[in-house]
């Protein structure tokens, strides 16, 4: 039995960026005379089971994701416990995942790297029995999750490469009508009160929304999080503040705190929306954890 790079493609990742993007990489793959298999994905969570199905009946040398965060989050979900690389092909709306490992967004570069490079460790978040891969946020990030992900919106701002914009204007809506709230954090069994929170950031990478540097110091093979901890700002602070995230430079502010952790509990009077990788997660109270180096990445 031969070894097979096995592809999975998420055709609807970037408005169909995904299936043009595998079409130029089938001709790549055959041109170099790789053995190599292709799997379609073709509702939510399948990429998941397809990951399952691939391990039990094939000889896997690399499973390779060409799509965007979401999928790669599904994939994660699969291959956490086995010791095959995870491949990426960025082709999704954000590509945060990518983008905090340096993959090129070019689609025969990150080929090349992963024919060609050795896989390195990294860690990943868990949340409750589910993996992330990026940033888990809590509070006003998990209501934008929300939003973004029923957007029409969204779908147009991909059609043009411009995705991020979909996450801007959905924190526009949800900002007039979300009221911050007293919560309690456990970070490594240390307990911590805060008051008006408006969201946290739990990072296991520094990126997310397209492009947010939420956590510029975040890196995925510490064996720690990062935490940002937005609070105590009026709705026209937090406005004024938002623009800066997409340089880092938010941290600056006495409102955000930024403290790092291997394992976090959050509770809160009523229950806080959680997503993780841009997917809905279910709601406080949650318990999130980091597991060293559970991932091989190409």
């Amino acid at each position: 039995m031969r070894f097979l790079n096995c592809f999975i493609v998420n055709k609807i990742s970037g408005n169909g960026r995904a299936l043009r993007v595998w079409n130029q990489i089938e001709k790549r793959l055959q041109e170099k005379n790789v053995n190599y298999c292709v799997r379609f994905t073709q509702k939510p969570k399948h990429a998941t089971s397809i990951v399952q199905e691939l391990i039990s009946k094939e000889k896997v040398n690399v499973i390779v994701v060409v799509g965007g965060d979401g999928t790669i989050h599904e994939v994660i979900n699969g291959l956490i416990g086995n010791n095959i690389p995870l491949g990426i092909i960025p082709a999704g709306s954000g590509n945060d995942f990518s983008r905090g490992l340096g993959i090129s967004l070019n689609p025969d570069k990150a080929l090349d790297r992963i024919l060609n490079d050795e896989p390195q460790m990294i860690d990943i978040g868990l949340i409750d029995s589910t993996y992330f891969g990026t940033v888990t946020g809590i509070g006003f990030d998990g209501k934008v999750a929300h939003v973004v992900n029923n957007s029409i919106q969204k779908k147009i701002f991909n059609l043009v490469r411009m995705g991020h914009l979909s996450y801007i204007i959905s924190a526009m809506k949800v900002l007039f009508q979300y009221s911050p709230t007293d919560l309690s954090i456990v970070i490594d069994n240390k307990l911590y009160n805060f008051q008006k929170v408006w969201l946290i950031a739990v990072a296991n990478l520094p990126f997310y929304g397209g492009g947010m540097i939420i956590c510029p110091k975040a890196k995925s093979n510490d064996g720690l999080f990062d935490i940002c901890i937005v609070q105590g700002m009026t709705k026209f602070e937090f406005l004024r503040i938002f623009p800066l995230v997409f340089k880092g430079m938010h941290i600056s502010s006495p409102s955000v705190k930024i403290m790092k952790g291997k394992e976090i509990e959050i509770h809160s009077p009523t229950p806080l929306m959680i997503h993780g990788d841009g997917e809905m997660m279910g709601q406080t109270p949650v318990r999130i954890r980091i597991e060293p180096c559970a991932l091989h990445v190409k």
